[in-house]
């Protein structure tokens, strides 16, 4: 009996593609369940697997990456996020902001380069404070944002009035870098 391919974060019944970069790119990333040993490919674990290895941690030689669900804390990764090249952060349901936060504290904060990947509710409307935040990439299993994206529908502005953690941004005053206002000018 042949079985599907494995995506990393596949639904019974689901198509997932990733966007990056302003395109549909293919995924050499791998979700690899609790009990699965990491392999010599590109591995997503779960944090829990992650803290797992403990001290082997030390010893990897592949790129590896973390998913952080909507509870987990930015915390727990600190320690390793320099051997870390990608995080995942789940958007569990439309209304759960939670990882808009942690994104911008990676990025921010933290000064994560790796990738920062957005799975689970990821929706059109949200695709633009996503980038803004930090999110450089997205697995996008929503309908009408698969859609609209391999319409060629631009998901993102390209001038600003404050700079955010995301791509490279050209503010929208060329007289100034960025509109900035002090409170006394208000």
């Amino acid at each position: 009996m042949r079985h599907p391919p494995r995506h990393p974060f596949r639904r019974t019944g689901h198509l997932m593609r990733l966007f990056k970069d302003g395109a549909f790119v293919d995924d050499p990333w791998h979700m690899l369940g609790d009990d699965e040993p990491l392999g010599a490919g590109p591995a997503i674990l779960s944090l829990k697997a992650w803290l797992a290895l403990g001290d082997a941690r030390q010893g990897i030689n592949t790129p590896v990456g973390v998913k952080l669900d909507a509870g987990e804390m930015v915390d727990a990764l600190l320690p390793d996020l320099d051997r870390l090249s990608l995080v995942a952060l789940s958007f569990p349901k439309f209304g759960d902001g939670r990882a808009f936060s942690k994104a911008s504290l990676l990025r921010g904060q933290h000064g994560f380069k790796g990738e920062i990947r957005a799975v689970g509710d990821v929706l059109w409307d949200q695709l633009q404070l996503m980038r803004r935040c930090g999110f450089d990439a997205f697995l996008v299993e929503n309908e009408p944002t698969l859609r609209a994206l391999e319409a060629g529908k631009k998901p993102f502005m390209d001038e600003f009035y404050q700079p955010g953690h995301g791509a490279p941004e050209q503010p929208a005053d060329g007289r100034r870098p960025w509109a900035w206002r002090t409170a006394a000018s208000r």
